[in-house]
């Protein structure tokens, strides 16, 4: 479990290192969007190489997604981490959308991957998506998984402060169950 990407942004949000409270989380909401953003301003989550682009969006926003893919130390030791470990699968969870949605770059959605999203929709009450259509996406971590062949999933809860654990827990033993076989 990497429980945070991006220790510069919960940093911005929390205004302290390591451990903190909901008590700490600013309800400001030009620092909870700063948040996004590692100390140099850029998303990490449109740094990693799958349709990586220097300018990326996030929702109706323009974004730096680094001066190359893994530009950043964040994406890169999360890299590194995928390389060294080789995981199985992969869940990561964002905020809001309030659903499952499958990792691809290109070559479609994996079967593992179809199966993983499935059983976690199933189990959390989640809707699942096969893509996230919001907006544009570039540099997306599950979506450089999936090019890698590593089965990835982005859960996103459906607001930006209830970790709704009831409803991940349920996915997250699903994914167990699944992987138990």
């Amino acid at each position: 479990v990497i429980p945070a990407l991006n220790p510069d942004g919960i940093y911005k949000v929390t205004g302290t290192d390591g451990r903190f409270t909901a008590a700490n989380v600013s309800t400001d909401a030009k620092i909870l969007a700063a948040g996004r953003f590692n100390a140099n301003t850029v998303d990490l989550n449109r740094n990693f190489d799958c349709d990586w682009q220097a300018s990326g969006v996030w929702q109706d926003k323009k974004v730096s997604g680094g001066t190359s893919a893994f530009s950043e130390p964040e994406s890169l030791a999360i890299k590194n981490y995928v390389e060294s470990k080789k995981p199985v699968a992969v869940v990561t969870w964002y905020s809001s959308a309030g659903g499952v949605y499958s990792s691809r770059c290109h070559a479609g959605v994996s079967a593992d991957t179809s199966a993983l999203t499935t059983a976690f929709a199933k189990a959390s009450g989640y809707p699942s998506y096969v893509t996230f259509t919001n907006y544009k996406i570039t540099g997306d971590m599950v979506n450089w998984l999936a090019k890698i062949k590593v089965t990835a999933i982005s859960v996103l809860l459906t607001n930006h402060t209830d970790t709704e654990w009831s409803k991940n827990l349920a996915g997250i033993l699903a994914v167990f169950k699944q992987y138990a076989k």
